[in-house]
């Protein structure tokens, strides 16, 4: 009878699982064949997960485009700098907050843990955006999201999991609270800081708000501006748009789906670099501590 019940889970979480792969996939599958497909194909409505009548065309007219190339230079120097300046800034944070001897660690955590339910709202922060003067700069890609507070109680758990033992070798061998960080704990985990990057990267990547909330000149925009300007002006030859390929006659769904997948491709081959770090580390931080 066990076996039977266990048969019978197995049964129905890998069909679950499999429908979940079918439904992830199939949309994906289907943009990367209509862009590689012919037009009349495309516009017979005859491609499904397949491509037919194979040409690249859509690939060279996109990564053709100037445009292209210096929205997806803007991402990448986002998403590094913006990645780089956010492991920085929350490992530090994570690390004090997880020492037991911090003055007023409590009521500081119990702050921190407030922003997840309640923050100030989009008017209030563009307000102060501007008045740092981070409109239209970099820096109003990269420092408003810094900090994110579920990162932040993730690493902080991980850290508190580190034996204290080996804090205290370090201060006998005269290391101050900045050299036990960065020679100890640092060097102990890159899994936790692996997971944390990808969770940063992929949301600095997708980033869609704040360029549209804080950048004003066309040089800068990332990638996910051009994909909007693109998706929702209709036509490529619109005067309000990004003209990709210029004043060509070309099919628009094949367009699109060929611009989707040149901005999708670049973080999920990161994935798989990072994937044995990544399990690793958000099951410690999540159930230590």
């Amino acid at each position: 009878m066990k076996l039977e019940r266990l048969s019978l889970f197995h049964v129905v979480s890998t069909a679950v699982l499999l429908l979940v792969v079918v439904v992830t996939l199939y949309p994906f599958l289907h943009m990367l064949a209509v862009s590689l497909s012919g037009d009349a194909y495309v516009m017979r409505n005859e491609v499904t997960i397949l491509p037919k009548g194979l040409n690249f065309n859509m690939y060279e007219i996109v990564l053709g485009d100037p445009k292209m190339w210096n929205a997806i230079k803007n991402t990448v120097v986002y998403t590094a700098v913006g990645t780089t300046i956010a492991l920085i800034v929350t490992s530090m944070g994570a690390y004090s907050l997880s020492r037991t001897n911090m003055a007023f660690r409590k009521g500081l955590m119990m702050m921190i843990v407030f922003t997840m339910f309640f923050g100030g709202g989009m008017i209030p922060t563009f307000l102060v955006v501007r008045s740092l003067g981070f409109v239209d700069t970099l820096w109003g890609m990269v420092i408003p999201g810094a900090v994110s507070t579920w990162n932040l109680i993730l690493m902080r758990t991980f850290f508190s999991g580190i034996p204290k033992e080996l804090e205290e070798s370090g201060r006998m061998d005269g290391l101050n609270d900045l050299g036990i960080f960065l020679r100890i704990i640092v060097p102990l985990s890159k899994a936790s800081f692996a997971t944390i990057a990808l969770f940063y990267a992929v949301g600095l990547w997708n980033n869609f708000i704040y360029p549209l909330l804080y950048l004003r000149t066309p040089d800068l925009f990332p990638l996910q501006v051009l994909l909007r300007n693109l998706v929702l002006a209709g036509s490529v030859s619109s005067g309000d748009v990004t003209r990709i390929g210029g004043d060509n006659q070309i099919v628009e769904e094949s367009l699109k789906y060929a611009t989707i997948m040149v901005s999708t491709l670049p973080i999920l081959i990161v994935y798989p670099f990072i994937q044995k770090y990544f399990v690793k580390g958000a099951m410690i931080g999540a159930v230590k501590g």
